[in-house]
C-alpha cells in the first residue's frame, strides 16, 4: 500500500466558469489558472503521482507548454492514472477536503465524487468528497480563492 498527499489552490477570477471535480457550478467567478483550473482533479493528480513517487503536476503538465492551456483537468487526472498504472499501481481509495466559502458545494459533492471515480475507473464509494469553510480567516475565509487537500492510495496491481 503507498499513500499519497495532493494540495492546489487558486484564486477566483471573473470570466470563467467555476470547475471543480469535473462538474461546472454556478457561480459568478471560476478559477484562475492556466487549465481549467480545476483545483479539485489537480489536488487528486498530486496525490496519485506523490503516492507513486511520480513527481507532481507541474512536472507532467507544465503550465509554460501551451498544449496545457484550458485543458480539461479531468483528461489530466485519467492521463496521471494511467500513468501510475503502468507502474502497476491502481488507485483504491481517495479523500478529498475543498475549503471554500462561497459557493457552498453540498449538492455537488456526490455528483463531483462519481464524476472522479468514473474517469478514474474506480468504485464510486472509492472516492470521498467534503467542503469546509475557513471559517472567515485568511485569504480563504475571505473568499479570494478555494484551496483542496486531497489524500490518495494506491496499491500494486
Amino acid at each position: 500500500m503507498r499513500v499519497g498527499i495532493g494540495y492546489d489552490s487558486h484564486r477566483f477570477v471573473k470570466g470563467r466558469p467555476l470547475i471543480l471535480g469535473g462538474i461546472t457550478i454556478p457561480h459568478p467567478r471560476g478559477l484562475a489558472g492556466h487549465s481549467d483550473a480545476d483545483a479539485v482533479a489537480h489536488a487528486l493528480i498530486d496525490a496519485i503521482l506523490g503516492a507513486a513517487a511520480a513527481g507532481n503536476i507541474g512536472q507532467l503538465f507544465p503550465d509554460s507548454d501551451p498544449r496545457w492551456k484550458d485543458a480539461d483537468s479531468m483528461e489530466l487526472l485519467r492521463t496521471a492514472h494511467e500513468l501510475v498504472r503502468g507502474r502497476g499501481l491502481a488507485l483504491v481509495q481517495a479523500d478529498l477536503t475543498v475549503i471554500i466559502e462561497q459557493p457552498r458545494l453540498g449538492p455537488h459533492l456526490a455528483p463531483m465524487a462519481a464524476a472522479l471515480a468514473e474517469r478514474l475507473g474506480v468504485s464510486p464509494g472509492a472516492i470521498s468528497v467534503k467542503a469546509k469553510t475557513n471559517e472567515g480567516m485568511g485569504f480563504l475565509g475571505r473568499g479570494e480563492g478555494i484551496a483542496v487537500i486531497a489524500v490518495a492510495s494506491l496499491e500494486a496491481r
